[in-house]
């Protein structure tokens, strides 16, 4: 960022420069000054209409250089920023998921889970209604939270304990933020406590069969989990292409 700098050139605005008259004048007897003539001031300049500065606050003499201008053509590039999903404690992704993309982050309960990028929340469900006798696939991720990231990719966290206060569809969230805790909620009342992590494609809402994850996460879970910043974005634009009409469950419903 370009800062013009100021008050170098502010010299004469003070009047350096307006002394037009000796600074020591000739003495002048009063014998040599005509009797029938007054005597006159001496002529004073005009006042300028603009009242002079003092030289500390005087503007500098050079032109201000004109403020940078992005071109429409050139936008300035954005790089989302991500973190890995468990914060708190140790985790570990799975490298493999049943039936359809995703991956089973295993924690223990309470552990944070946080948003892995900027972005909005899409979905949160508060009520865990799953049932073992009818494991309905509605019902499966028990408590959790989804946020479509400013990437426009979908992530989603469930089998949460908690959710955390004021999380609601539409907030504005920044990667690493809180959503909620790790737990065993839905089906994972039978399983060792995990977050089951899902990426997509946004959607209308409940749409759960897409928004259980479309897109296998390993590869950018072991990325975040070290540091890195791999991007899901080419990834997932490829796989919704190749999705084609979305006619619900497909898998494991």
């Amino acid at each position: 960022m370009a800062v013009a700098g100021g008050g170098l050139f502010a010299l004469s605005a003070a009047g350096v420069f307006d002394r037009s008259q000796p600074t020591t004048a000739p003495s002048t007897s009063a014998s040599q000054t005509p009797a029938t003539q007054p005597s006159q001031p001496p002529s004073t300049p005009k006042t300028p209409t603009t009242p002079t500065r003092p030289s500390s606050l005087a503007q500098p003499s050079s032109p201000a250089l004109p403020r940078p201008t992005v071109r429409p053509s050139q936008p300035a590039p954005s790089h989302p920023r991500y973190v890995f999903p468990v914060g708190g404690c140790r985790a570990d992704a799975s490298q493999s998921h049943h039936d359809y993309p995703a991956s089973d982050i295993f924690a223990n309960v309470g552990c944070l889970f946080v948003a892995p990028v900027d972005g909005r929340v899409d979905e949160v469900t508060r009520v865990d209604t799953w049932d073992p006798k009818t494991n309905r696939g509605p019902d499966r991720g028990g408590l959790s939270v989804s946020i479509v990231g400013v990437d426009g990719v979908r992530y989603y966290g469930s089998h949460l304990s908690a959710i955390a206060a004021g999380i609601h569809p539409g907030l504005t969230v920044h990667a690493g933020q809180t959503l909620g805790r790790t737990g065993k909620t839905g089906s994972a009342r039978v399983t060792p406590p995990h977050l089951h992590f899902g990426i997509s494609w946004p959607t209308k809402p409940g749409a759960w069969w897409i928004r259980r994850g479309a897109v296998a996460p390993q590869q950018f879970l072991n990325s975040w989990h070290h540091g890195g910043q791999l991007s899901p974005v080419d990834t997932v634009a490829k796989t919704r292409r190749a999705y084609g009409v979305d006619r619900g469950c497909r898998a494991y419903c």
